[in-house]
């Protein structure tokens, strides 16, 4: 718990800004009913929120309901950044359980972004300061596990765009025989991988993280090339990241988010 007790009238309030959400056109008796309060205090927390501008009522039924101004409290809210939040602590648990340095990287801009990492606590870690890096998508574990498990629409457009690229890193989407094998490899394990390319000292397997058919993100952990084979590396260590990725995913889809922050 915080330092602080927490603010009761708060709570309150975002109770209802919730059932409100889920059942549109509720009288304060029903809102009374669903949240556990006395219907005075819904009352007085609703003609709150409507001077506010979050909520308006019926003339015709007395019924209430949520203004579109109820969406400016989300304008600023991002996926990666949510989905960042939710698996750090996994992320980092996973790190300490394996010890290699494990990655969470999302797409953005046809490549590969690392929103949080291990490295600086992973002892087997060859690189620092990790967190923000720009990775090749074609190059990387993580990228190649993003296009095999996207949705077919985005992965040809985004293999379009790589194929019109003057970077080095994008030349490889213009061999349809090689990206074809190699999306199909990759679905059929279930995970992304890389045995050279990007660091030829390291090698790396990446899982992604599906919602609603979406890839939110990939989990990636990255080994010394010398120390462990491809196979060594699977049989001990992909268990590990698959139950993690379960853990992000069973928390992206708790009963406590909402359906349009999954993209649905």
């Amino acid at each position: 718990m915080g330092s602080f007790s927490s603010v009761r009238s708060l709570e309150r309030g975002l109770k209802i800004l919730e059932a409100l959400n889920r059942c549109h056109g509720t009288k304060a008796q029903q809102l009374a009913t669903m949240v556990e309060l006395p219907r005075p205090t819904v009352y007085r927390l609703l003609e709150t929120m409507q001077n506010l501008g979050y909520v308006t009522r019926s003339k015709t039924d007395d019924s209430w309901n949520l203004t579109a101004q109820v969406k400016s409290l989300s304008s600023g809210f991002h996926d990666d950044v949510w989905v960042t939040r939710v698996a750090a602590p996994v992320l980092h648990g996973l790190g300490r359980e394996v010890l290699w340095p494990v990655d969470l990287v999302t797409f953005e801009n046809d490549a590969m972004i690392i929103r949080e990492s291990t490295h600086a606590e992973s002892p087997f870690s060859i690189d620092r300061g990790m967190a923000g890096t720009h990775l090749p998508i074609l190059k990387t574990s993580g990228g190649r596990a993003y296009l095999a498990f996207c949705p077919a629409a985005e992965r040809d457009a985004i293999l379009d765009r790589l194929r019109q690229s003057d970077n080095a890193d994008d030349c490889l989407a213009r061999d349809a025989q090689f990206m074809q094998r190699l999306l199909a490899d990759t679905r059929q394990a279930g995970y992304g991988f890389r045995t050279d390319g990007f660091n030829p000292h390291t090698a790396s397997i990446s899982v992604p993280i599906l919602v609603n058919g979406r890839v939110l993100a990939c989990i990636t952990m990255i080994w010394i090339a010398s120390a462990l084979t491809f196979t060594e590396a699977v049989e001990r260590y992909l268990a590990p990241l698959q139950r993690a990725t379960a853990r992000i995913e069973a928390q992206l889809t708790g009963p406590s988010v909402a359906p349009e922050e999954l993209g649905r």
